[in-house]
């Protein structure tokens, strides 16, 4: 129960940033916070991962969705077995992520992004991120992780 909780609320507070953010913030206009660490600026990206894909947004949704049900399928099954908790925790984290873009793409025909890291590599300052992205990176690294130690999972 706890895992599906991790998901609604990955999804639920998301929903709520991204909200903020399209009606309180500008395009092109950066925020810094956290001593000039980070830049809160609002973007609107129209494919996947660095915008990839932005010219066939039908596709990249599309993708978007088949992966979050397969995600779906493979996280319901391990529910129906006993431990591999961080197998589940990954599982839980790339989830909510994945359906809080997922629906952006579907609802809003982009996803919201919010902020970047500032760094001394423009190209990398340039780099615009949500929280459902690092939650989709991490997930998937520990799942892949505890499945390349636990090949039996």
């Amino acid at each position: 129960m706890g895992y599906i909780l991790l998901i609604i609320g990955i999804f639920l507070t998301e929903l709520q940033i991204k909200n903020y953010i399209e009606k309180n913030k500008t395009e092109d206009i950066d925020e810094p916070a956290l001593k000039n660490r980070i830049l809160i600026r609002k973007f609107h990206n129209k494919g996947a991962l660095l915008n990839i894909g932005n010219k066939k947004r039908k596709m990249v949704a599309a993708i978007s969705l088949a992966f979050s049900f397969g995600m779906i399928v493979v996280f319901i099954l391990s529910l129906t077995t006993r431990g591999n908790h961080m197998f589940k925790l990954g599982m839980a984290l790339l989830l909510g992520g994945a359906f809080s873009n997922t629906y952006d793409r579907l609802k809003r025909k982009y996803v919201v992004d919010y902020f970047s890291f500032q760094t001394h590599f423009p190209r990398i300052t340039a780099i615009v991120f949500n929280i459902s992205d690092f939650c989709i990176a991490v997930g998937a690294a520990v799942a892949a992780i505890v499945v390349i130690l636990n090949p039996d999972i």
